[in-house]
């Protein structure tokens, strides 16, 4: 018996949607820009972790260039530690810039996220294999930052580890993740699973007080495995700004709380939360953090969550704390088990308000509006063997499954504008499509 999904474009309204081109890898490894009629434009055939269709205002004017990842390695860990290089290709395919060979240990081992700099460098988020003092003897998979320069120096590092005791663990936080850490050091995923770095860019906090902790250099992380958003200063490398690991306790699961979709309210518990970051200046939101927060099982020590599993896409106020405005499938008039991926995942924020979200644990992508109406709805129909950024091989390579499983899991997907692409990139007309079923 197999388990049938629809797979394509299931539902799009062209009126209310956003339009752009969409860029994503898929469980097959191959990277595709999709109109959102479901048409392939172009594939690349490397996955990347996650992929990146890339602005020209940072490329000197080149048109079409994509990031992913372009070689594995040979670490038989596999997970944060599998990736050889990372790099640039051309619209065509042609290799324009590659990274990782001249890394530390001869890989890059780069994995979850990177971005490139206004200022030509490339910050990647990679896996450094060494002993942490505060976690013991145990040589672990430490998550780190390199900024990477064009000729490929290293010029700037930063290490997880040299900074644990500012990450804000209780007595028995510290007892469980060094506990975790004794029992799996080998852990493919890393000890706190750092899944996400993103520089803040101009913002209106930093334009507000010059001396606010949201310089526009420093850096936005997540650490899926604690519950925790985190501000790295640039310039001194502390962490100046965060949201958990701990929560207040609240009665009940998050989506049958008392006003639970009342906004503005204090954030409330977050957990196995992906790609936070500060919505850039021109967006509807701007200045907010906009996060994927999964819902799916984490924290030192674990955070209690509902029985009716759902995850949320919460746009968060800095300042405050608090939640502005949220998703959650409650707010399409549907129940919160229907939008769920407990890993993976993101959400980006659209020029006309909307909000394209990556339900990533089912390859489902969707754009929402403010009032949570879902506009487009696409189901990636490439499935594969591994995750996004592995060798398609026949081997246990999704999270938490030990033996061979078909997948169509989509790490990350991005809204590409048409001017980011070649002028003669096919623009067809688009097709309203309604083929939702009900859940």
């Amino acid at each position: 018996m197999s388990f049938v999904r629809p797979t394509g474009v299931t539902y799009f309204d062209p009126e209310q949607a956003h339009h752009s081109y969409i860029l994503y890898s898929g469980a097959d490894s191959v990277t595709r820009l999709i109109d959102l009629n479901g048409g392939v434009l172009r594939e690349w055939p490397y996955a990347g972790v996650p992929p990146r269709l890339l602005d020209p205002a940072l490329t000197g004017g080149r048109i079409g260039d994509v990031g992913v990842q372009l070689s594995a390695g040979d670490d038989p860990r596999g997970g944060i530690y599998a990736n050889g290089t990372v790099g640039q290709l051309s619209w065509s395919g042609e290799r324009v810039w590659e990274w990782g060979r001249q890394a530390p240990g001869g890989a890059a081992r780069q994995n979850h996220d990177w971005e490139l700099l206004p200022n030509g460098n490339r910050l990647l988020l990679v896996t450094i294999p060494r002993a942490v003092p505060a976690l013991g003897p145990h040589v672990v998979g430490d998550q780190g930052l390199y900024e990477v320069g064009p000729d490929g120096e290293i010029v700037w590092e930063w290490r997880t580890g040299d900074h644990l005791e500012e990450l804000g663990f209780s007595a028995a936080g510290w007892e469980a993740l060094r506990a975790t850490v004794a029992r799996d050091p080998d852990d493919p995923w890393g000890y706190l699973e750092m899944n996400s770095a993103k520089t803040v860019g101009p913002n209106r906090w930093h334009r507000a007080d010059p001396d606010s902790v949201f310089q526009p250099d420093n850096i936005l992380v997540s650490y899926r495995k604690a519950n925790i958003v985190a501000l790295i200063d640039r310039a001194t490398g502390s962490i100046v700004w965060k949201l958990g690991p701990y929560f207040p306790a609240e009665p009940g699961a998050q989506h049958q709380r008392i006003n639970a979709h009342k906004v503005p309210r204090p954030l409330d518990q977050i957990s196995g939360q992906h790609n936070p970051h500060v919505i850039a200046e021109g967006l509807p939101g701007a200045g907010n953090i906009l996060v994927f927060d999964n819902q799916g099982g984490a924290g030192y020590p674990p955070a209690a969550l509902g029985i009716y599993a759902g995850s949320r896409v919460l746009e968060i106020d800095p300042v405050t704390e608090h939640i502005v405005w949220q998703y959650t499938a409650e707010d399409s008039g549907l129940p919160s088990w229907t939008f769920f991926s407990s890993f993976v995942s993101n959400a980006q924020r659209l020029p006309n308000g909307n909000t394209l979200v990556t339900e990533g644990m089912n390859g489902r992508l969707f754009q929402v509006t403010p009032d949570g109406q879902v506009v487009w709805e696409y189901h990636s129909p490439y499935e594969g063997f591994g995750v996004a950024g592995e060798p398609e091989v026949r081997e246990p390579r999704v999270p938490g499954v030990d033996r061979a499983t078909r997948t169509r899991l989509v790490y990350r997907a991005q809204a590409v504008p048409f001017d980011w692409t070649p002028g003669d990139t096919p623009r067809a007309a688009p097709v309203p499509v309604d083929r939702r079923t009900t859940p």
